[in-house]
């Protein structure tokens, strides 16, 4: 034995360490951190335009973006859940379309709840695929839009369907109600469902469950299968309600149309701060993302900048947001 018995060990000093955010922190970055860019944003295109902050111009932002919203709304209950819904464009055209169609031949108010059944059927057959038939949703929901696109193009022989000799089904959204277009209402309406929907119900906690750990959900006696498909139906049918008020929006329809609203939906929950993993988001932050871009885009129009620099602007946005949130995950763990 060597040493002093009578003498002690130096302690070690402790290892340096980088400073780390604590779970709160990070917690509190990923859940609010779309709030402070929306209001600096705001705040400078407001002082750069004076055509920005007003009444008229604020309301054609909330019009334009009623669809985007309402679809985006509906999808960030599917990514929560822990799938992902690619043919929300394809539903939304073909909704339009059948209901511009049928617009022709009978009332309104039919030919409108026939275009938003049509897409809430499309969910439910997406739900089914993705969960039941255990084929990965990103793959299920790209094949469907294919299909849905085909069967767009074969009712309208590639044509637009035009309405304008239908007036009555523009009254959807024409109308005002103290000042304020249906279109705008029916979005908000929307919106507060489906965020309590996500918020307040036991099957929105299933949601949460089914998108963070799925196994641990099954465990706990939740039917993930069963919460995934409601989360299509309603994204399908979302989707669908969005395609009718745009097609009586403008009184036409056409196939085509929604070929790039799906990643503008999809920009807007992941920029909003929902997690594409499943399991994190709120149907109020993916508000805020959707009109954090539909701000950007409102901003190049309004000061006359080149909108080619617009589309690299929200990817490089999309990027931060996906990076932010593997960060925020990995703090976690």
């Amino acid at each position: 034995m060597t040493g002093n018995p009578g003498s002690t060990a130096a302690p070690r000093e402790p290892a340096m360490r980088r400073p780390e955010l604590p779970d709160w922190a990070s917690g509190r970055l990923r859940s609010a951190g779309i709030v402070i860019p929306f209001v600096v944003l705001f705040i400078v295109l407001t002082i750069s335009s004076s055509s920005f902050a007003t009444k008229v111009n604020l309301l054609n932002i909330l019009d334009q973006n009623a669809a985007t919203l309402i679809i985006a709304a509906a999808g960030t209950l599917v990514l929560v859940a822990g799938g992902i819904d690619l043919s929300v464009g394809a539903v939304y055209a073909l909704a339009g379309v059948v209901s511009a169609e049928l617009a022709q031949h009978m009332a309104p108010a039919p030919a409108i709840l026939i275009g938003v059944l049509v897409g809430f059927v499309v969910g439910v057959v997406n739900g089914i695929v993705a969960t039941y038939f255990r084929i990965s949703a990103l793959i299920a929901t790209l094949a469907m839009s294919f299909v849905i696109a085909g069967i767009g193009s074969l009712i309208t022989h590639g044509n637009l369907v035009v309405l304008f000799t239908h007036p009555g089904f523009g009254n959807l959204t024409h109308t005002q109600f103290l000042t304020v277009k249906t279109s705008i209402w029916i979005m908000l309406a929307a919106i507060l469902v489906l965020g309590f929907f996500l918020a307040r119900t036991t099957i929105g906690r299933y949601m949460y469950a089914a998108g963070g750990n799925a196994e641990a959900a099954r465990l706990a006696g939740v039917n993930v299968n069963r919460v995934r498909v409601v989360s299509f139906m309603l994204s399908g049918a979302a989707a669908a309600l969005a395609g009718v008020i745009d097609a009586s929006r403008v009184l036409s329809a056409q196939a085509g149309n929604g070929e790039s609203l799906t990643f503008t939906v999809l920009a807007g929950i992941v920029v909003g701060g929902t997690s594409i993993l499943g399991g994190e988001g709120a149907v109020w932050r993916t508000v805020v993302g959707v009109l954090f871009i539909a701000l950007i885009g409102n901003g190049y129009d309004l000061l006359g900048l080149n909108p080619l620099y617009e589309q690299i602007t929200l990817g490089v946005i999309m990027l931060l947001a996906v990076g932010i949130d593997a960060w925020a995950r990995q703090r976690s763990t």
